[in-house]
């Protein structure tokens, strides 16, 4: 298996790096299993005090890996953003580009998210027949009531200033410079902090996000699994993957 998510600790930061850039940092099987792996290895380790997550080429993630679709377990995703909101450490998402669907689930488990200008983002599962129903246990409690009823339900694309208005993310940076200038502060404040008090703090802010897991786990995976095993999310899908308008699509 060749290694799509990168791991490095440097002055008490763990940075690990979503590195798929061919498939846009797809939600693939691999992905799945290393970053589980590398966050894993960031809670265990006492030298570390918080953790950057990030990513190379032009897109943070592109969602689910839909040529995998069909035997992807629902709740990987789930038990992926269990693992951030649970991590004793804060987590920092640190997006300079596209998020799409399942990538949204990494940006509302983080505690701290910053994205540059090159950064957009859409909730595209409406349209190929799908709904965010694993993700809403990490997004939902991040929007506002409205934001969530139109970005669900129309799937249209909006900035990072937008995101930052909404509560999906904390800063809306000026470019990609003043990005990394946010995450350094960040991890100059978080390395002032005692690993106890951090770790108590963080715990405050995910207790009723992880409530919302323990109470609605089952019924969101066992209904983002008849969503995709149905014959409209196989035709929308299929129609994603040749380029393709779907058959639903009603032209003006």
């Amino acid at each position: 298996m060749s290694e799509v998510v990168r791991y490095r600790v440097d002055s008490a930061i763990a940075t690990i790096t979503l590195d798929s850039p061919a498939n846009r940092n797809a939600i693939s099987a691999a992905l799945t299993e290393q970053l589980a792996g590398r966050l894993s290895d960031a809670a265990g380790d006492p030298e570390v005090r918080a953790v950057v997550l990030t990513h190379t080429g032009g897109t943070f993630c592109a969602g689910a890996d839909l040529s995998e679709a069909g035997t992807a377990r629902p709740e990987v995703m789930i038990d992926l953003m269990r693992l951030i909101l649970e991590l004793p450490k804060p987590v920092i998402g640190r997006i300079d580009g596209h998020v799409r669907a399942g990538g949204f689930g990494f940006v509302g488990s983080c505690d701290l998210v910053v994205a540059g200008p090159a950064s957009t983002f859409a909730l595209t599962e409406v349209r190929i027949g799908v709904a965010p129903s694993m993700i809403s246990l990490a997004v939902l409690p991040r929007l506002t009531s409205r934001a969530a009823g139109r970005y669900f339900l129309t799937g249209e694309k909006f900035d990072a200033t937008t995101a930052e208005e909404i509560g999906l993310i904390t800063v809306a940076a000026t470019d990609s410079a003043a990005v990394d200038q946010v995450v350094a502060q960040w991890c100059d404040d978080l390395r002032k902090g005692s690993p106890q008090g951090l770790a108590a703090g963080k715990k405050l802010t995910t207790a009723a996000i992880l409530a919302g897991f323990d109470a609605d786990t089952q019924r969101l995976a066992s209904e983002s699994a008849a969503l995709f095993a149905s014959d409209e999310a196989r035709a929308g899908m299929t129609a994603f993957l040749n380029k393709q308008s779907p058959p639903w699509v009603v032209e003006r």
